[in-house]
């Protein structure tokens, strides 16, 4: 017999007769820690105690040190014989065949369930199909159709009931109900570091091999930061006078300021002085002294690029961007969304700028969900105003990255508020995300009714498209006036901005052969409605004509940074001939300014040296008391402000006047009178 017998029937009466036998032979030979089973122990108290802790737990077994060996043959036959008679006379009184039934033990086992387990082994038999109704216990309670259901029932009907139903597991997937519970404009870290999507297109590799190259580098510890990567050829980051407050908390919006203490103040006095001074020297000099200064980043990045050295470009401004983390609030998040800063301050621009330089630079290397996270990040920054426009490039990086679900979500969500449809941008770029979701004939017939609104309402967009994308329209198309003669004279310039940005940066997405095929089946519809001579072709027109009238600030501003060459060729005359600070492009009308620039001083203020007063004596309009002209280098048109062409036309007025009136100097005439022989001429004439 297995020891396992044993031990589920070392409670039953003849084994622990038998067990008392056996407890009783070896108690006089030893009285060792270690009990046989349920043998007694010296002292009669022990004795009472274990037969009371017998009684008590019915399922107690043996110990690792009991010897089973000491239990002779005859006694365990003994057990057995009684076994079989006590499972016969069970086997009467239920009716049960003893050759069904598998062993004596397993009838053991039955017999030694407690109650508690035996009712929840009833319980989950009911749940299987039983016919037996189930009985209301303490932990259930009823429905309101009668029902019993137990306290996890309950309370999910209760939550259910306060905040709706969602629906079965069946109605939404796991990845549907966790898309629909984030913020529209939420970012994810691990979507913020360009390496990550690197290494998913090309591997892990071609970042391996960069930091290979980087190992044999001395190391300097750097703060770990989400936006920029610090390198180990930066130096170390120190205060620099860069910090950001929390304003206030509103409508569910957390609203911060960047601020400049006295110290960055100074800094930046001196780099206005570098701008003015047209020597980039000057800048990089600065950039030595305090290598984490915001202007002077973005300026010196502009002067790498304008070189073509792009990869320094973007170094420049992943630093700025650096320093601008360093400084961040505790309290403000790059990943919820509700974060929000104004433009108009001159502080907070510069983050703004920094943002969308990164998100150009890393949409130039391939990694548009890079690209989209940071538009997504820039757009929650001050979605109310956009004063950079990235709605007008938010649905390319969508598209290329096949966010086509986040592009069509924010459509539906803004359209009512920030009426979308008026971009041309979202009007194509709408109906091309639904027709690459499209699984159902339905769906591709609201993909196709989109299409074809948008080429009746922007009829100028298609032949530019297909002209970049090298192919030739049928001759209906390029016969038919309305996207020729009609598309050119019906739509403004402004709207002749807009269209050249969308077709320069995302034909790449037209491209594609089925969805050429799909734009040429709708063209054809496009044309049979305009010969039939439908309102809706007439009222688009009219709607062309009457809007996109001028071009707001913030769309200008997102055209200069673009730097798309076809449309910064076509900007208004009033921008075409002023100069645009890379450190701060057409700031806001209604900018306002934390501290002032000191004024200069006077020209007699600065002459109290005699040698500068003597030079400055040199110039032809020369007056010790005329003060020179504030400068404020915010401003654009000359408005108050003396930008850098007006003071270098100044200058060479200047320099100009100044040689004009410069005249040799006549040599001096002799003075005979001063000669001994001019002397002597004149008494000879005397005595004569």
């Amino acid at each position: 017999m297995s020891t396992k017998a044993l031990r589920r029937l070392q409670n039953e009466d003849p084994l622990q007769e038998i067990l008392k036998k056996v407890g009783g032979e070896q108690q006089g030979e030893s009285n060792d820690d270690d009990e046989t089973l349920g043998a007694p122990s010296v002292s009669k108290s022990k004795k009472n105690k274990k037969k009371k802790s017998a009684q008590i737990n019915r399922f107690e077994l043996l110990n690792k040190s009991d010897n089973i060996d000491d239990i002779t043959n005859a006694d365990l036959e003994e057990l057995l014989r009684e076994e079989e008679e006590l499972l016969r006379e069970e086997d009467d009184l239920k009716g049960v065949d003893p050759t069904t039934e598998n062993t004596a033990i397993d009838k053991l086992e039955k017999e030694g369930i407690p109650e508690n387990y035996q009712k929840k082994k009833k319980k989950k038999k009911r749940k299987k199909g039983k016919e037996n109704k189930p009985e209301a216990t303490e932990t259930a309670r009823g429905n309101e159709n009668g029902e019993v259901e137990d306290e996890i029932d309950a309370s999910l009907r209760e939550v259910n009931q306060l905040l709706g139903d969602i629906g079965t597991a069946g109605d939404y997937t796991t990845s549907q109900i966790t898309y629909t519970m984030k913020a529209l404009l939420s970012v994810e870290h691990k979507n913020l570091n360009p390496d990550n999507e690197m290494r998913r297109i090309f591997g892990s590799r071609v970042i391996q091999a960069e930091q290979r190259r980087n190992r044999n580098r001395q190391r300097i510890h750097q703060r770990t930061t989400r936006l920029a990567q610090p390198k180990d050829t930066w130096a170390p980051y120190s205060k620099t006078g860069l910090s950001m407050s929390l304003l206030e908390n509103r409508r569910g919006y957390q609203y911060f300021d960047f601020d400049h203490n006295s110290a960055y103040q100074e800094v930046q006095f001196l780099f206005l002085d570098a701008v003015e001074s047209l020597n980039p020297q000057d800048i990089v000099n600065l950039l030595h002294l305090h290598p984490y200064h915001i202007g002077g980043l973005i300026q010196l990045s502009e002067i790498f690029r304008m070189s073509e050295d792009m990869a320094a470009a973007a170094e420049l401004i992943e630093k700025a961007l650096y320093a601008f983390e360093c400084a961040f609030h505790p309290l403000f998040s790059l990943t919820s969304g509700n974060c929000r800063l104004d433009y108009r301050k001159p502080e907070n621009r510069g983050f703004f700028l920094c943002l969308y330089k990164h998100l150009l630079n890393v949409g130039q290397k391939g990694c548009y969900r890079t690209a989209l996270e940071l538009s997504k990040l820039l757009l929650s920054l001050d979605a109310d105003d956009d004063p950079l426009c990235v709605l007008l490039c938010i649905d390319f990086y969508a598209l290329r990255c096949e966010q086509y679900d986040f592009l069509i979500r924010l459509y539906q969500e803004w359209e009512a508020h920030r009426n979308l449809s008026q971009l041309p941008n979202f009007g194509f770029s709408i109906s091309l995300a639904k027709f690459h979701l499209a699984n159902t004939d339905e769906d591709l017939e609201k993909a196709d009714e989109l299409l074809q609104k948008s080429l009746m309402m922007y009829p100028g967009v298609l032949m530019p498209m297909l002209e970049k994308c090298g192919i030739t329209p049928d001759l209906s198309v390029t016969g038919h006036t309305f996207f020729q003669h009609s598309a050119q004279t019906s739509q403004t310039e402004s709207l002749k901005q807009l269209i050249t940005l969308y077709v320069q940066r995302t034909f790449s997405c037209w491209k594609e052969p089925e969805v050429i095929s799909w734009l040429e089946r709708n063209v054809k519809h496009v044309l049979e409605k305009v010969d039939s001579k439908q309102p809706c072709i007439e009222q688009y027109k009219q709607q062309r004509l009457r809007r996109y009238q001028g071009t707001p600030r913030n769309i200008l501003r997102h055209i200069i940074l673009s730097e798309i060459k076809d449309v910064t060729a076509n900007l208004p005359p009033e921008l075409a001939n002023t100069p645009v600070l890379s450190y701060d492009p057409l700031p806001p009308v209604d900018s306002f300014e934390t501290y002032q620039r000191p004024g200069r001083p006077t020209q007699a203020q600065e002459a109290s040296n005699p040698l500068s007063l003597f030079l400055r004596s040199l110039l032809p309009n020369f007056n010790a008391n005329e003060p020179v002209a504030p400068v404020d280098d915010g401003a654009v048109g000359g408005e108050g402000r003396n930008n850098l062409q007006q003071g270098v036309g100044a200058l060479m007025t200047a320099m100009r006047d100044l040689l004009n009136n410069i005249r040799p100097v006549e040599p001096p005439v002799e003075n005979r009178h001063n000669n001994g022989e001019g002397d002597e001429e004149e008494l000879d004439e005397e005595w004569n």
